[in-house]
């Protein structure tokens, strides 16, 4: 009796605890229903939470551009006057666009440039001297703004401007700057005519393939027309391209920690944004056109082979762009990297804007072109320009002229003071060739001299 009054105890207790681990698995299955489901519907709402707060930040950018006031106020008024500022014009690097940002900015202020007294270039190749500039006009007590092409001698060019000027400058992948500087170039520099004659010898070979080849056999370092030959970027720095040494290393660091910003025209916008800080920039002062593109026969398409030749025979500016990039990364963080991108996405709507107002065809070829607007051609690449649109106010006409105006046609419109009687003929200023920039007496020129007015 005893014995089956056990066997009974230990079944009710085994049945207990069936029932407790049934119990115990069933509340498990349901707690994890419940949070499998609710963790979804949370990664959906942060999903949604995500596309929500994009699309709110997009309206935001729309709409702050939309509340600007007419674009061509920024004619008329503006807070603060910028700084001066030096612009090393490096060449093949997109300097075109930022001199044109440079030229605007300074115009409508009432800036004091300095220009080279002879010529839009300050006596390239040689290192640029205080002398090179000219005069100081009458009325003016400094310089506001040196932009024109120059080889940098920092000295003398303190020598020229204001204690507290801004140094700025823009630095490209090498590969794709020598590929535009050959292009470019190839029959201003002796080193690349050379290999072009010697090209024509052989067959499905390419000048810049040639040259790259055996570049030593084509360049002469002792010719100073060769100077963009070969790290065409340290050239226009003044650097000392005959020994890659650790003294070279030690004036290159030096030298590009005194500029205070050194845009990269590969992150372009992003340089912008960051050069409208430093020179306190309205928005729409920073809307541009890219200057100088090339038509596509002009382009020389690059194999692996041919970027790792022109890295090894510009090695020199491989180490200015390595080092400058990562200055570059530094100001980025420093600026804030979700500030930038917000700044950035306001520039471009900005831009746009501004671009769909002014530009009426872009990349149009130079014989359809006024030559208002037409882009220097270079012997052996051809060089795409903008038209304007029609139905344009004056002021507006004035200012989409300015937009999309070549160097060449606005630094004389700029120097048309400074050089006005100086030659009988009544050409304002001429080349180095002695070929007028800019001939008052022209009807053409009178035209759209009357539109920048």
């Amino acid at each position: 009796m005893k014995h089956h009054w056990w066997l009974l105890k230990l079944w009710r207790f085994r049945v207990t605890g069936l029932l407790l681990v049934l119990g115990v698995t069933s509340l498990t299955i349901l707690l994890s229903t419940y949070f499998l489901k609710h963790l979804g519907e949370s990664k959906d709402l942060n999903e949604k939470s995500k596309q929500k707060a994009q699309n709110s930040r997009q309206k935001q950018t729309v709409a702050q551009v939309a509340k600007y006031p007419d674009f061509f106020e920024i004619l008329r008024s503006r807070r603060h006057n910028p700084p001066p500022v030096v612009f090393l014009k490096t060449h093949k690097t997109g300097s075109s666009t930022v001199q044109n940002l440079l030229f605007r900015m300074g115009e409508k202020h009432g800036a004091t440039f300095a220009f080279p007294s002879y010529s839009y270039q300050f006596s390239y190749p040689d290192k640029f001297e205080a002398d090179f500039v000219d005069e100081l006009p009458e009325g003016s007590s400094q310089f506001d703004i040196l932009c024109s092409h120059m080889r940098l001698n920092m000295e003398e060019l303190k020598k020229v401007m204001p204690p507290n000027t801004i140094y700025i400058t823009i630095l490209r992948d090498p590969v794709q700057t020598f590929e535009s500087v050959f292009s470019y170039y190839t029959f201003s520099i002796p080193a690349f005519s050379l290999a072009k004659e010697a090209a024509k010898t052989m067959e499905n070979r390419s000048a810049l393939s040639v040259f790259l080849g055996t570049p030593e056999s084509f360049w002469d370092p002792k010719s100073p027309k060769n100077g963009l030959g070969k790290n065409p970027m340290s050239f226009d720095f003044g650097l000392d391209l005959q020994h890659g040494n650790m003294a070279w290393s030690a004036n290159l660091t030096a030298l590009v920690e005194t500029f205070h910003l050194i845009m990269i025209a590969e992150h372009f916008d992003e340089s912008l944004v960051l050069l409208r800080a430093l020179l306190k920039l309205e928005l729409e002062e920073l809307a541009y056109v890219h200057f100088n593109t090339r038509s596509a026969h002009s382009i020389t398409s690059l194999d692996e082979t041919t970027k790792a030749r022109i890295r090894a025979w510009n090695h020199l500016d491989m180490k200015l762009y390595d080092f400058s990039l990562k200055l570059f990364q530094k100001k980025v963080e420093e600026y804030g990297a979700e500030r930038l991108k917000r700044d950035v996405d306001l520039l471009r709507a900005s831009s746009s804007k501004i671009r769909q107002k002014c530009v009426a065809s872009k990349n149009v070829s130079p014989e359809e072109l006024e030559e208002s607007v037409r882009p220097w051609q270079p012997d052996s690449a051809t060089i795409l320009g903008y038209s304007v649109q029609g139905n344009l106010t004056k002021e507006e006409q004035g200012f989409c002229m300015r937009l999309v105006l070549p160097e060449l046609q606005y630094h004389a419109h700029l120097m048309t003071d400074l050089c006005k009687g100086k030659n009988e003929w009544g050409h304002v200023c001429s080349d180095l060739e002695g070929k007028p920039l800019f001939i008052s007496k022209s009807t053409e020129d009178e035209t759209w001299l009357r539109l920048l007015a």
